[in-house]
């Protein structure tokens, strides 16, 4: 989908010769000297059209507007949040029409938000989204560029790019998430990286199982040795600022399919553990967005990527392993597998001398239980560092929610027969994953975001959503102050990548770990 900026008033969108032309009336609509004004007012007026965010009135060649179609839709008080209900329920309205070009005058919204051009535009880019690339007959939205109007467009150009970028980002992580694992291996998660190193700032690296054995990462190891996908472990570098500058350090947990391991899962929903690498797809969609925006900051991203299988070969209940830092662990449960690769992965992370390490992962079926599927779990050693997140979370509407991390909730982790246990009792099963992370990030600020309940979604619109792209990029573009000037960024471009371009009860498998 394409996106264009435009400076637009309501009187002026009236002659935008266009297939729908989509205006979003808040509840306090201001008054103007125009039809579309006036077709609102009466609509409100006679009761056939509220403001209610999501509320639709379409009308079909109306006297005084060029537009083939125009749809009214409600805004509420028309902040970026019902924006984004607005338009997702207009572009779905339009989806299945012959509708190609599109435009959103934001003129009737007085003051407005930020991050409003934002909210819009990713919701048109989830409305239209697509899968394909398994799928090749799917019905294909004949939508393809949006024209944002706004009155102010210099007021507006920082949030419109940012929001184009993201878009980008969210698609590259939804496309990966979505794979079926035969699509999404180990092996080809690699080469989505390695064709983000195509990408201007961006470098890659691929360790594969000798070099990961050489380092000593012995909990990867044992998650990785029951499947016969070689592991992989991905290392991305966005090098912006100078050297001097310490990074951020993304890691996200790469189970390119879950099966549990010896401890096998239910039958129920086993094909959505395909997701359980939607952690390591938020780390290439962020860094797909970082490409785009080019601000000035060091982050490196940290993929342990592997297939969880049972066989002759794999790990057992009661086994024993050695991670990178030293810490010997009991595997009790198989299935507690993403805390086993993350571990491993953090330890690596504390050679770049970070500023901050966020891992994210799809981790904890208590987590969706706790949170359900509004806002991922946010567990922070580090206040700064969680406040930092969490704001991003508001800003983006990917939002997430601290959890504690009392030392209590490490009892049940102690073992007779290693330095730690993977797993503890039922009771607090998110916040004992991440105690059990804790272990392993002495040396540095960290955070971690739990987000088995909103990576993806079940039933009929199942699916990737991309979070948390949207609250990591804002992070990150928090931090740009601490980094040193844009001079010290990388000027020759990179030729753009090759790929093709992103289309768009009972227990269950859903017990992640």
């Amino acid at each position: 989908m394409n996106f264009e900026l435009k400076s637009l008033t309501r009187a002026r969108a009236c002659g935008e010769k266009c297939d729908a032309l989509i205006v979003p009336i808040p509840q306090a609509l201001s008054g103007g000297d125009d039809p579309l004004t006036a077709l609102a007012s009466l609509a409100l007026k006679a009761g056939d059209f509220e403001a209610k965010p999501g509320k639709l009135l379409a009308a079909y060649r109306t006297t005084g507007i060029a537009a083939t179609r125009v749809l009214l839709v409600g805004a509420g008080d028309a902040g970026p949040k019902n924006l984004r209900t607005a338009l997702l329920a207009a572009v779905a309205a339009l989806k299945t029409s012959n509708a190609r070009r599109v435009v959103i005058c934001l003129d009737a919204v007085n003051d407005l938000h930020p991050d409003a051009v934002r909210a819009v535009m990713v919701a048109c880019s989830d409305a239209v989204y697509t899968y394909v690339t398994t799928k090749p007959k799917a019905s294909q939205v004949k939508l393809q560029h949006v024209v944002v109007g706004v009155p102010d467009v210099a007021g507006a150009r920082a949030g419109f790019d940012k929001a184009a970028a993201l878009v980008k980002g969210l698609e590259f992580a939804k496309e990966w998430a979505n794979r079926p694992a035969n699509h999404a291996t180990p092996a080809l998660l690699a080469g989505a990286a390695k064709d983000l190193a195509r990408l201007r700032s961006i470098k890659a690296e691929v360790l594969g199982p000798k070099e990961v054995a050489k380092l000593g990462m012995g909990a990867f190891m044992a998650v990785a040795q029951g499947s016969a996908e070689p592991l992989r472990f991905i290392v991305l570098r966005y090098e912006g600022a100078a050297k001097s500058v310490a990074p951020v350090v993304l890691v996200g947990k790469g189970i390119t399919f879950d099966t549990g391991g010896i401890s096998i899962k239910p039958a129920a929903e086993m094909d959505e553990m395909k997701f359980d690498m939607c952690g390591a797809a938020s780390v290439l969609g962020t860094f797909r967005a970082l490409a785009e925006l080019q601000p000035t900051l060091n982050v490196v991203g940290l993929i342990p990527a592997c297939e969880n299988m049972p066989s002759d070969r794999a790990v057992k209940p009661g086994d024993v392993v050695t991670s990178m830092s030293g810490q010997t662990i009991e595997i009790l449960n198989t299935d507690a597998e993403g805390r086993l690769v993350l571990c491993d992965a953090l330890s690596y992370a504390e050679r770049f001398k970070p500023s901050a390490v966020v891992d994210i992962a799809t981790l904890t079926g208590a987590c969706v239980v706790a949170l359900g599927g509004v806002r991922s779990g946010l567990f922070s050693s580090d206040d700064n560092l969680a406040q930092a997140l969490a704001e991003a979370g508001d800003s983006s509407l990917d939002l997430c929610w601290r959890m504690p991390l009392d030392e209590d909730y490490a009892e049940g982790l102690k073992s007779n027969f290693a330095d730690v246990a993977n797993v503890a009792g039922r009771a607090g099963g998110a916040v004992t994953a991440a105690k059990f992370l804790q272990r392993f990030t002495a040396s540095f600020p960290w955070a971690h975001l739990d987000i088995a309940g909103t990576a993806w979604k079940s039933g009929a619109a199942k699916g990737a959503t991309g979070r948390p792209v949207p609250l990591l990029l804002d992070y990150l573009l928090g931090q740009v102050s601490a980094a040193q000037p844009a001079g010290a960024r990388k000027a020759a471009p990179k030729p753009a990548s090759k790929t093709a371009p992103v289309k768009r009860s009972k227990p269950t498998a859903k017990t992640r770990a």
